[in-house]
């Protein structure tokens, strides 16, 4: 039983709000009156209800993003027919901009847009003592870093064992790329090492092993960084059967020497970098005010695929004002040779309050009008074609992102990638009609037919490779182009991979 609720819907159960934690723990006083309960995408509204209302708050406070907000506006408004003297205050990034077009902002009381660290608690507190502020929308106040209760302590012993944990050494970002919120701040602030690194300490003796940190410019600072590194470094040479698992995000074009000896350091399974290209089109770039020196940053993914043991996941984003087909593919087929680990195809979206919104009369940008806000089409790529490049990018998760065909997918991408991964891609729906729930075994035979009928692959080669990668999987069902005397093969045990799964980004918000 609590007066105030904290609440948010998560896209999966394994992650943890962040956001949830800071609230809470800057609450002063009033964070014993106050409990969160998260839930997750997917789960009957009505039951969801029930569960809030079965505390009996009065003030709900609900985290927004754009990959709940439709299932949200449903609760909230559930929520105002049952239970209409709930006191509802939403907040997060959906709803701090265009707040007069959401239904989900006319359902609530309040809505804290910005940072709502302290505003929330201000509000509450208000709230709790009869006095309501006069307006609705309440500009969130950012405070001062070292002025925060750090939402650490807030994780509990159950997030600890079984979910991802968020962590910021920083917030914000210096640089303005137009398609992300965050080209809205001013700068990067820095929390305080010590006190931070203390906080990682506390989480470490707890027993977590993996380490999201969110920061947008983890390498921003290279003294800062190296201190990050050098304190999981000791932690997994004084265990290293038992190492932490840590993702940053990374400028591309940005890792000078130091930075480079120490991420040389880690051993596998303990390191992912996210890091975003978006885009080799300098015209394009200089269009979205993205500063990046392209050369330094094919210079950097070349470094760490070869003398580092680091996962990379590497962002581009198709549907950019401007962009080409063949502007996109030259820069896919640039990544593809520098052999990132994942390349993640993302398709632009207009999140909002972004800048790129700036660009839809010159270049025709046609957005879905409901979440997640997806392109549909621009003056350089039509409806049709951005329909062909989402179903690549689905099929690129399964077949390339999965890791579960190592060996067959060169023979796939040849020595033009990106032609040759559409030509599948065109293929494949053409015969299936699906993007989704196209079982393994499934897929690899449809594999194995087009590269001998469509790719000019021998069947003999294409066989042996998706043979080969379907055992390292553990099946042991036969596959129909397999010889009938064929031995069948012992299986090898899948090794579970150290890296968790990941929230794309502006999935993330």
């Amino acid at each position: 039983m609590a007066d105030i609720l904290l609440s948010t819907l998560n896209a999966r159960y394994s992650h943890a709000s962040l956001g949830l934690r800071y609230l809470r723990a800057n609450l002063g006083d009033l964070r014993e009156d106050s409990a969160i309960m998260e839930f997750v995408i997917g789960q009957k509204t009505e039951e969801i209800v029930e569960k809030i209302l079965a505390g009996r708050p009065r003030i709900l406070g609900l985290g927004v993003y754009i990959w709940n907000v439709e299932e949200s506006t449903r609760l909230v408004a559930q929520l105002k027919i049952v239970a209409p003297e709930l006191i509802i205050v939403l907040g997060g990034p959906e709803v701090s901009y265009e707040v007069g077009e959401q239904r989900i902002c006319a359902l609530a009381d309040y809505v804290i847009t910005g940072w709502g660290d302290v505003t929330f608690a201000w509000l509450v507190e208000r709230l709790l003592c009869g006095d309501a502020p006069p307006g609705r929308i309440i500009p969130g106040v950012q405070a001062e870093l070292k002025d925060l209760a750090l939402p650490y302590a807030e994780y509990t012993d159950e997030d600890v064992r079984q979910r991802h944990l968020y962590v910021e050494a920083s917030r914000g970002c210096p640089f303005k790329c137009e398609f992300c919120l965050s080209s809205l701040d001013k700068t990067a602030w820095p929390f305080e090492l010590n006190r931070f690194l203390d906080e990682l300490e506390t989480l470490y003796v707890r027993g977590v092993r993996q380490f999201k940190f969110v920061d947008r410019t983890f390498n921003l600072k290279v003294d800062t960084s190296l201190a990050i590194l050098d304190f999981f470094l000791e932690k997994i040479e004084a265990a290293p059967d038992d190492p932490p698992f840590v993702h940053f995000e990374l400028i591309p074009d940005h890792l000078p020497d130091r930075l480079k000896d120490g991420i040389s350091k880690f051993p596998d399974g303990t390191l992912q970098f996210e890091i975003g290209i978006q885009t080799f089109n300098p015209e394009v770039q200089t269009r979205i005010s993205r500063r990046q020196n392209d050369e330094k940053a094919a210079a950097n993914l070349r470094w760490l695929r070869e003398h580092s043991r680091a996962h990379l996941h590497v962002d581009l984003i198709a549907g950019l004002p401007g962009e080409s087909v063949e502007s996109f593919a030259r820069g896919f087929d640039t990544l593809v040779a520098l052999a990132p680990h994942e390349i993640q195809f993302g398709i632009l979206k207009r999140l909002r309050g972004a800048p790129v919104a700036r660009h839809t009369a010159a270049h025709d940008l046609r957005f879905n009008p409901d979440p997640p806000y997806n392109i549909l089409s621009t003056d350089a790529i039509d409806f049709a074609t951005m329909q062909r490049l989402s179903r690549f990018s689905r099929y690129w998760d399964m077949v390339a992102n999965s890791g579960r065909l190592p060996r067959t997918l060169p023979l796939l991408l040849g020595d033009a990638p990106f032609r040759r991964f559409l030509a599948f891609s065109d293929w494949l729906y053409a015969r299936t009609g699906q993007t989704h729930a196209i079982a393994h075994e499934r897929l690899v035979h449809a594999l194995q037919a087009f590269l001998v009928a469509d790719g000019g692959v021998e069947a003999a080669i294409a066989n042996r490779a998706l043979i080969d990668d379907f055992r390292s999987q553990g099946h042991r069902s036969r596959l129909a182009f397999e010889e009938d005397d064929a031995p069948r093969p012992v299986p090898v045990p899948r090794r579970k991979s150290a890296t968790p799964s990941r929230q794309a980004r502006h999935l993330a918000g």
